[in-house]
Order: structure tokens, then sequence, then C-alpha cells
């Protein structure tokens, strides 16, 4: 069971990062629809080399974005680990992730602490 895990967790890895190389080769920005803070959709440009995600725990609602090197952080892996199995890979748009806004902003400023 654990195989089959880490497996479709590779699949979604992978399909985040040929989405990305086609934009490196086309040279455009992505269009995603997340949601605002008013809980109305809202369609925003995301920028070569990034993704996002929203970290999603009750009505507590945030809107990352986020550099591709992410998804080489371990505690972020770990968020993606747990949405797949909240969500399922049948999301659309950004990534919803079952945390605490907080809880990622840790992981954002960890990172940037540890790169200076």
């Amino acid at each position: 069971m654990e195989v089959t895990k880490k497996l479709r967790l590779k699949n979604l890895i992978s399909k985040v990062l040929k989405g990305v190389l086609f934009l490196e080769r086309s040279k455009v920005y992505v269009r995603v629809r997340s949601i605002g803070d008013d809980d109305e959709e809202t369609a925003t440009i995301v920028p070569e080399g990034y993704f996002v995600v929203i970290a999603m725990h009750g009505d507590e609602r945030k809107r990352f974005v986020l550099e591709l090197e992410y998804l080489r952080d371990s505690r972020f892996m770990k968020l993606l680990e747990e949405a797949k199995e909240e969500y399922g890979y049948q999301q659309e748009g950004a990534i919803a992730v079952p945390c605490r806004p907080q809880e990622l902003e840790k992981i954002i400023e960890n990172r940037c602490n540890t790169s200076l």
C-alpha cells in the first residue's frame, strides 16, 4: 500500500513539473482560478517557475504563490501527501493543502531562514 501512495505522489509531482516545463518552453504565464478573500472566484496570473497553493483549515483560507523549489522541501511534500489523502488528485487550478495558513507560513519562513 505504501508503494502505491508513493507512486501516486510521484505522479502528482510529475504532473506539476510537466506543466512547468511546458511553460518554460512556451514562455507564457498561467491563468489560475482561485478563491479570493471574499470567497469569489478570481483569475490571477502566476509567473513562470511558480505555482499556487491554498492553505485551508475550516473557514481559514490563504493563497500562496510558491517557487517550484518548494517541491524539494520535505515539510511541504508532507503537506502535499496530506492533500492527496484529503482531496485526491482531481484538484483543478490551485493546489489545496489541509493546514492552517500559519503552518504554511512557518514552512516558508523556515525555508527562507535556512537559505540565507
